[in-house]
């Protein structure tokens, strides 16, 4: 544990940069859910500009308070890892009540916009902040179990293309299939990160840093994660497939490019110092990369010249 005490105090700048406003490329996966429901459903708001303004600002708000509540709990963690020591709940010395009231904030803001849109925005948005609760916070802390942290944090996905199909009509929801299949889609994603986080981290510092920074890498090796990319990437195109079937045969085509973006995600995750460990930063990924043996603790009785799995 870290004695905070001894950290200089946090500023305004510090306690936004929970937030993690760099992430909001995440929010992309909005897009495919306004795209999926204009096609299948057309416009059925009323006030299509407001609806989209509020539903971003749901997504953004939900997500920043996830965030802020992730980096708080984490920050002993994470002074384990080479970016994330360097985030302002490590470095600096954070109120706690303000760290809690800033998360409180965001959700209350999230779900306000929420209820404006109505019940299937604020149902979704309401999921989404109960998600950041089970995914960081004991007792339950799914991000600590290896599988349920993947499947767990990829729900935010689907979550998403719900808030676009939402904006565009506020009174359905996209087809469980195109649901499942974005859910696994995610879980692809994460689990490829994870699989080039686990080779990059035991190659060099060993299995024993790697558990330090995220304990779920206790119950995985290279070669599970490598499999499990795979299971994901099937279960989600398979999924895909019973949509288009259902809904858009014609569309069956575009399935070999969906396959080959799968392989050629899986082909960069598997490369060292892959953009895949931190995809909405990749230019701080590379730097970090290069002073790697700068900014990596050193663990008694471990060198850095192990070798890496596969």
């Amino acid at each position: 544990m870290t004695d905070h005490t001894l950290l200089p105090a946090g500023n305004a700048k510090d306690y936004l940069s929970l937030a993690r406003f760099d992430h909001a490329t995440k929010h992309i996966f909005i897009l495919p859910g306004i795209v999926f429901a204009l096609l299948f459903r057309g416009e059925q708001s009323d006030s299509p500009a407001l609806t989209v303004l509020l539903g971003l600002i749901v997504a953004v708000c939900i997500a920043s308070a996830n965030y802020t509540i992730n980096e708080w709990l984490d920050r002993d963690s994470d002074r384990h890892h080479p970016e994330k020591s360097q985030r302002a709940s490590v470095r600096r010395a954070l109120n706690p009540a303000l760290v809690y009231l800033q998360w409180a904030g965001f959700l209350l803001a999230g779900l306000g916009c929420a209820w404006t849109v109505g019940l299937g925005m604020f149902s979704v948005a309401l999921i989404f902040a109960l998600q950041g609760v089970v995914y960081n916070v004991p007792p339950i802390r799914s991000k600590d179990i290896a599988i349920l942290d993947v499947l767990s944090e990829s729900i935010n996905n689907p979550l998403r293309l719900m808030i676009g199909w939402l904006m565009i009509d506020p009174g359905t929801l996209p087809p469980a299939s195109l649901i499942l299949s974005f859910w696994l889609g995610g879980a692809f994603l994460m689990a490829a990160k994870r699989y080039s986080e686990y080779r990059d981290i035991v190659a060099n510092h060993g299995k024993a840093l790697l558990v330090s920074y995220r304990t779920s890498f206790r119950g995985y090796s290279a070669h599970l994660l490598s499999l499990t990319c795979f299971a994901y990437a099937t279960l989600s195109t398979a999924f895909l497939s019973i949509f288009l079937v259902k809904y858009r045969a014609e569309y069956i085509l575009l399935l070999p490019l969906v396959v080959l973006l799968f392989v050629q995600y899986y082909h960069m995750a598997s490369q060292p110092a892959s953009t895949a460990q931190r995809p909405e930063g990749a230019d701080v990924r590379a730097r970090s990369h290069n002073h790697g043996q700068r900014t990596w603790p050193r663990i008694p009785g471990r060198h850095a010249g192990g070798h890496a799995l596969s």
